[in-house]
């Protein structure tokens, strides 16, 4: 609850710098803002009491699951903002307006992981979502951000819309918007009840299939990624993807006593299928932003594998969308160095960056090594206790996908690597803001140190 509501106050503190005409300290504020939230989350973890207790409705419930992936969202966005500045350098003067979304984005985020009643469960999600839409089509006068946020409005208000149809026949099912109130009418009437729980409660997951972009919703996110301002895909594809799958593995967790066989089966088609068409076609792209997407696709196959695991979701969830975030967070800094002022992201803008920039360049094969699971990375080691409790809940047939799959995006992941080490254009000069160097190298140092050090991560309690 406090954490909510300190991120809410952030926002509010934004819009009245803008007002003040202070937005040359915002930055910094926003910065330091986060900091204390991100120390007061993680205080308010090893203590295991929350600074600000559950309102009496319960609509924010705290617990070691919701603060574990706060805690993972308040850094991503730490970075987010590190790299605001530089990226809106042109459009300085509206840097409040575009600050404050992303804080409120978090905000959503927050709440979407947190919620004790399925009224802010939805409004969680819809806070996300809105503020998503606006940064997608950020650029009025860019074409493509235009067309990637008209499509992402009406793809998430169809998603949107299945949500709140799903949540009103789950309540006329049970009676209660209370996620604890739900699960334990299923467990007592053994899961007889009306068809229209069962109606609703798959109404709900689709929707938050479409938002995590898993197969076989997923055809909105190659053209949403590519059109939107870079830094939009680097928020979309770490933070919002992250929350999405965070928040369908805890309605599965407190809405249902178990996973029934039926639902293990379209658990395993959706995880193979992902994995499968994410990463072929990422085979065939030359726009490094719609490869990317289509990584996050096949990613997201793999993370949903945790809902099949014995005991339900557990830590490996959190260390893998730890690793698989940081990662990203850490190749977008480098995409939008080596893109800045140019007008498309093709793979071909990154000859002779070794040459160039051998920090970026380090710091992009790090990301790329960990995304493909290459040991000594969080990634790695994120597969492997994900595959190893695949073992262990029988479904040995996913962990055979997942090894295929992830030979397939080291072949693709590798070709960046090479095209990094071709000589043409090294002799052309690149200028790197510190932000993006700064982000870079401390976002693949994170994910190093959860590769050497897993118990971060997988010792704690959630």
């Amino acid at each position: 609850m406090s954490t909510l509501v300190a991120i809410s106050g952030l926002g509010i503190v934004c819009l009245l710098l803008e007002i003040l005409n202070l937005r040359k300290i915002l930055v910094p504020v926003v910065l330091l803002g986060l900091v204390g939230i991100l120390g007061m989350t993680i205080t308010e973890f090893y203590l295991g009491e929350p600074f600000i207790g559950s309102d009496k409705y319960n609509m924010i419930v705290s617990t070691g699951y919701s603060q574990g992936f706060s805690i993972l969202f308040i850094i991503l966005a730490i970075f987010i903002i590190v790299m605001s500045p530089k990226f809106y350098q042109e459009k300085i003067t509206k840097i409040a307006d575009y600050v404050a979304i992303k804080v409120f984005l978090l905000a959503g985020a927050v709440a979407m992981v947190s919620f004790g009643n399925m009224a802010m469960f939805f409004l969680g999600i819809e806070v996300l979502s809105i503020a998503a839409y606006v940064l997608a089509s950020s650029e009025p006068k860019n074409l493509r951000s235009n067309e990637a946020g008209m499509k992402y409005f009406i793809m998430g208000a169809f998603a949107s819309s299945f949500i709140l149809f799903g949540i009103a026949l789950v309540y006329g099912a049970i009676g209660s918007f209370d996620p604890s109130v739900i699960g334990s009418a299923v467990a007592s009437q053994n899961g007889i009840l009306p068809f229209w729980f069962d109606l609703g409660f798959a109404m709900i997951i689709v929707g938050l299939l479409f938002k995590a972009s898993i197969a076989p919703f997923h055809f909105w996110a190659p053209d949403v990624y590519e059109g939107s301002p870079t830094l939009v895909t680097a928020l979309m594809s770490t933070l919002v993807k992250v929350a999405a799958i965070a928040t369908l593995c805890k309605i599965v967790i407190v809405m249902t006593p178990g996973i029934t066989p039926m639902f293990q089966v379209v658990i395993i088609i959706l995880s193979i299928l992902s994995m499968t068409v994410g990463n072929i076609t990422a085979l065939r792209q030359t726009n490094i932003k719609r490869m990317m997407a289509y990584s996050g696709i096949s990613h997201a196959g793999f993370m949903i594998m945790g809902l099949l695991a014995v005991g339900g979701p557990s830590n490996s969830v959190l260390y893998y969308a730890a690793a698989y975030s940081l990662a990203g967070v850490a190749a977008f800094a480098v995409i939008m160095a080596v893109c800045r002022g140019k007008d498309n992201e093709d793979i071909s803008n990154f000859k002779g960056l070794a040459k160039r920039q051998p920090l970026l360049t380090a710091a992009m094969i790090g990301a790329l090594l960990s995304l493909g699971g290459i040991p000594m990375f969080a990634g790695f080691f994120a597969k492997l206790f994900m595959f190893s409790e695949m073992l262990q809940a029988g479904h040995l047939i996913l962990v055979i996908f997942g090894i295929l799959n992830s030979i397939v995006a080291v072949y693709y992941y590798f070709g960046i690597v090479n095209v990094m080490f071709v000589r043409e254009n090294e002799n052309e000069p690149l200028k790197v803001p510190a932000e993006y160097k700064f982000v870079a190298v401390a976002a693949i140092l994170l994910n190093l140190l959860l590769g050497i050090f897993p118990s971060i991560i997988m010792g704690l309690k959630l």
